[in-house]
């Protein structure tokens, strides 16, 4: 979301005559653009404040001026606070506000004073925003829903993005098909919790994701579809049997657990159980046999106890996963989580957390090997870095190389894999 996020705050600027540069140093405008998540990328985007002030003052000395901005989460949650340490920066905004730029931007360059604009504007930022600008690319993002209603009680998106929204299925569309026009491939349908949408059809109701997808594969052009990410209690039987009946749903889902104890789940709010996710699992896979499964671990929340970690060993060993995100437990402000008892110590952490790390690494490994032999669809985006070779992914989110003409870029071509390199996979076009 952060992605699409920057890229289309570049369009919204790109009329200004704004245009990106490659040195920081050598910018006008300067966005970070920040997740609050975890608290390492609040303290990374200090340091990195620090550095651009040095880079600031050397330009006021030559009469030039940057215009220093942070936007997204960590503006939405630490506005005031940013203001107070940082008070060089000139825009601080939330992520909802930022089709807001060009007005910003006009009241700095008007010497208005600082700018803080961290308000749920009445109107969804979708209807503001320009048409997305030419991709160059052969995969794109496109959100579809943001916000969330979940509350789980480590995180803080509720609070930073606030409540669920779905975008209307003709807007989504109409995106889609422009994506497409620009030669886009592939679509990565966005949203907090991708799989709660609900949004306006033609026929004035409300539609849920498997509904979407299925008018989406119609697009003459678009070869693949993909979303992300997903809640566990949102996966509805029209969505699995999209998985199961349209053929451009590519075969990999990533499916938060987060935890395979019941009783971190209940103090997570994670609305589900283990058994819950293994039956949702067992379901997919029914509907469709040669899915593969991302999922997002985290390890030492407040209360977890050995055995609790334990048994999130043994969900892993049962599901067996293609690729992961594990994290240790982060407090973040304001959520419930924070002010929990029994906050496990960082050492406890530390060791959990590099074990299961070699489980994920082990099981990525095991099913990057299994690819070796067997032929699958590869859709080349890009040269690769020696010679003739060139670069695409597999249904499976796989990096995959193989020998080939820069001609077949953009097109989806059969390979047979010849070689795991670990986090890559090398092959011969059939």
């Amino acid at each position: 979301m952060n992605v699409y996020d920057s890229a289309r705050m570049t369009d919204v600027v790109a009329p200004l005559g704004y245009q990106p540069v490659d040195e920081m140093a050598e910018a006008d405008l300067v966005i970070f653009n920040t997740c609050h998540i975890r608290e390492k990328a609040t303290d990374k985007l200090f340091s990195e404040l620090g550095r651009l002030h040095e880079i600031q003052l050397e330009r006021q000395t030559k009469g030039e001026r940057i215009i220093v901005a942070v936007a997204g989460c960590v503006a939405q949650a630490e506005g005031p606070e940013i203001k107070r340490r940082a008070p060089y920066v000139d825009m601080i905004f939330g992520p909802q506000t930022y089709h807001q730029l060009p007005e910003m931007i006009a009241q700095i360059t008007r010497g208005a004073g600082q700018v803080l604009n961290t308000e749920f504007p009445p109107e969804p930022k979708f209807d503001q925003l320009p048409e997305v600008e030419s991709q160059n690319s052969i995969s794109a993002f496109l959100a579809i829903q943001e916000g969330c209603d979940k509350f789980c009680s480590y995180c803080v998106v509720p609070y930073t993005r606030g409540a669920e929204y779905s975008r209307p299925i003709s807007d989504i569309v109409h995106e889609a098909k422009h994506l497409v026009s620009q030669g886009v491939k592939e679509i990565s349908l966005l949203g907090q919790t991708v799989n709660a949408y609900h949004g306006e059809g033609a026929d004035g109701q409300p539609h849920r994701l498997g509904y979407l997808i299925n008018h989406l594969a119609e697009i003459d052009g678009l070869l693949r579809i993909r979303y992300m990410t997903s809640h566990p209690s949102e996966m509805d039987d029209e969505l699995i049997a999209a998985h199961r009946d349209v053929p451009k749903l590519m075969p990999f889902l990533h499916l938060p657990v987060q935890s395979g104890a019941d009783s971190v789940l209940k103090a997570m709010n994670r609305k589900h159980t283990a058994k819950d996710y293994l039956t949702l699992i067992e379901k997919l896979r029914t509907a469709r046999p040669d899915i593969t499964f991302s999922s997002d671990f985290i390890v030492g929340f407040p209360g977890e106890r050995d055995m609790d970690f334990k048994a999130t060993l043994k969900l892993v060993n049962e599901v067996t996963f293609a690729q992961s995100y594990s994290f240790k437990y982060s407090r973040r402000p304001g959520t419930p989580a924070a002010t929990m008892p029994r906050q496990v110590p960082e050492e406890i952490k530390d060791a959990r957390l590099t074990e299961l790390q070699e489980l994920l690494r082990n099981q990525l490994r095991t099913f990057n090997k299994s690819c070796v032999g067997k032929t699958m669809p590869i859709l080349f985006e890009n040269a690769g870095r020696k010679g003739e070779q060139i670069k695409g992914r597999s249904p499976y989110m796989q990096s995959v190389h193989a020998a080939g003409s820069p001609t077949l870029i953009g097109q989806e071509i059969q390979v047979k894999i010849t070689e795991d390199k670990s986090f890559s996979l090398t092959g011969e076009i059939v």
